[in-house]
């Protein structure tokens, strides 16, 4: 991948990011290869900030998933069902922050994310996450097993309206047991609002370039590429794409 050149973003400290966590909203993603972002970036550098956390804005991500031993979690985003869950542990490397969080895909089309602090290095859970289970989602702590694991590098950018929030993901990485697999060219963006109208100069630039929405759930991809043993064939078609979109030899859908 090019260099990216980030010196023309303002930048922003996560103590200033307060007013725009956005934790019920609405999302947009697609993905795209490395090589269209840095054009992207330097078109929109005048519109957005740039987190900075300890000098650096290329920040280092870590997530442990947790599903069910039938996986009814992924089973639910493979079937198209709404109303949806994904539990999980996230460290924020950069930052030395983790928490422990629930995402929730409402009917509506509405994400909402509820979490809690927590330690990274834990492989139990505590107390205070199974409590915070029990009062948040479907499940009882004691049937769920880590399912996945994700190594990431994200830039975070806030719109300086401070009405939008958006996510660009690099160097995907993904563990389970003894397999990993690498997706280093591959780009996941993501546009978080609150839904209402408002200007998004990041979505009239990816309009302009051509590219088009597309859903990406780093986890449901993650678990299609390292576990054979799932019912997956809803993703055969978008592994393909990726596949196709990166050129790799290597056959990420198996």
């Amino acid at each position: 991948m090019r260099s990216l050149k980030t010196k023309k973003f303002d930048s922003i400290q996560l103590s200033e990011m307060e007013q725009v966590k956005l934790m019920n909203r609405v999302d947009k993603k697609f993905w795209f290869h490395t090589n269209q972002l840095p054009a992207l970036l330097d078109m929109i550098s005048q519109d957005y900030f740039l987190l900075h956390i300890n000098g650096q804005n290329l920040l280092q991500y870590s997530t442990v998933y947790f599903d069910t031993f039938e996986s009814r979690m992924f089973a639910a985003h493979h079937n198209g069902k709404l109303n949806r869950y994904k539990i999980r542990r996230r460290s924020y490397v950069s930052s030395g922050i983790s928490f422990f969080e629930v995402k929730f895909k409402n009917n509506k089309g509405r994400t909402i994310k509820k979490r809690i602090p927590s330690d990274f290095e834990v492989s139990d859970f505590t107390d205070q996450e199974v409590d915070f289970i029990n009062e948040v989602t479907p499940f009882c702590h004691d049937e769920l097993r880590p399912s996945l694991i994700n190594n990431f590098s994200r830039l975070t950018l806030v719109n300086k309206n401070f009405k939008e929030r958006c996510t660009i993901d690099l160097n995907l990485q993904f563990h389970q047991g003894d397999k990993t697999v690498s997706l280093d060219d591959l780009v996941i963006v993501e546009v978080k609002s609150d839904g209402r109208s408002s200007a998004s100069p990041l979505l009239t630039t990816l309009r302009d370039q051509r590219i088009k929405p597309a859903g990406f759930s780093k986890y449901c991809v993650g678990r299609t590429v390292t576990d054979t043993g799932l019912k997956r064939n809803a993703f055969k078609g978008k592994i393909r794409s990726i596949e196709k979109l990166l050129q790799t030899e290597n056959k990420l859908y198996y």
